[in-house]
């Protein structure tokens, strides 16, 4: 699948992206959002490109327009941008755009345990750097607390028969693959609960996904350091694919102090990007201006 950057348009607008300024990606992943920052900022603005995964990043290298001496790519979270842009001797910045969650390529290239589609190891992680896969946690977490993943970042409504059934399964084998997982989350679930839209095993996979990578922990932490790094007239948007997400996004940039809210509601995708990109459906922008 060809990489389709969600609500591009939308976002640019809303950080009214300007030749000359200074914007950062807080999630480039393979470069839809920062690229068409950079020709927008064109000729002398700047784009700062946060990314963890290594193997996106070296993809996105590939595939960039032009005048990339006014691109810095760094490897590294958009939780830590307040430090890296310190080390790189910028102190206010002009926008900043988070898009956050797993991107169709980590899900459609597979060998990352991200998808059930294809039977693979579950790692999960964004970073390979972290030690932690969604194996390690499968295999280490309490019933209780599976539970609470599943239920809190995934909205699994049968959480606890997951749980439960996972912990009776691991005491005979580990458990280690997607189909694997895919499967005990089916026979977990009784016939008349299972979706009709969407896999069974869904919910628990972004669940896992979320915990493996402590998503909203370093949303949380993105969105507390924002503000003090923008220029005043500044703009911070958010484009989230889950309601916890979406929720953290609202509360934050609301009841942040140096910020006025540009979205009570949230932008969402036309009907026309959802039949280009099925995937775009639940996407959510949110936006706020600093103002003080």
């Amino acid at each position: 699948m060809l990489h389709q950057p969600v609500l591009l348009d939308e976002a640019l607008a809303l950080l009214r992206v300007k030749p000359g300024g200074v914007y950062v990606d807080g999630t480039f992943g393979l470069g839809g959002h920062g690229d068409a920052m950079l020709r927008r900022c064109a000729p002398d603005g700047r784009v700062v490109g946060f990314e963890w995964d290594g193997q996106a990043i070296g993809q996105a290298r590939q595939g960039l327009s032009g005048e990339r001496q006014r691109l810095t790519l760094v490897r590294r979270n958009f939780a830590e941008m307040g430090e890296a842009l310190a080390e790189l001797g910028l102190q206010n910045v002009d926008g900043i755009l988070l898009d956050v969650g797993c991107s169709s390529m980590q899900l459609d290239q597979g060998g990352r345990g991200f998808s059930f589609q294809v039977d693979e190891l579950l790692d999960m992680r964004m970073d390979q750097r972290r030690p932690t896969t969604a194996a390690d946690i499968l295999a280490g977490a309490e019933e209780v607390e599976l539970a609470d993943i599943f239920f809190h970042y995934g909205d699994e409504i049968q959480a606890r028969r997951v749980a439960a059934r996972i912990v009776a399964e691991r005491r005979g084998q580990p458990i280690t693959t997607t189909k694997q997982l895919a499967r005990i989350v089916a026979e977990a679930i009784p016939r008349r609960f299972h979706p009709a839209r969407i896999h069974v095993a869904t919910r628990v996979f972004q669940a896992l996904r979320i915990a493996v990578n402590d998503e909203l922990k370093n949303l949380a932490a993105a969105l507390q350091a924002g503000p003090a790094l923008l220029a005043m007239g500044g703009r911070m948007g958010v484009i989230s694919f889950h309601s916890l997400e979406d929720r953290l996004a609202k509360r934050t940039l609301s009841g942040d102090k140096l910020l006025k809210l540009l979205t009570p509601k949230p932008i969402v995708p036309g009907r026309d990007e959802i039949r280009r990109n099925p995937r775009a459906r639940s996407a959510r922008l949110r936006g706020a201006e600093k103002i003080a």
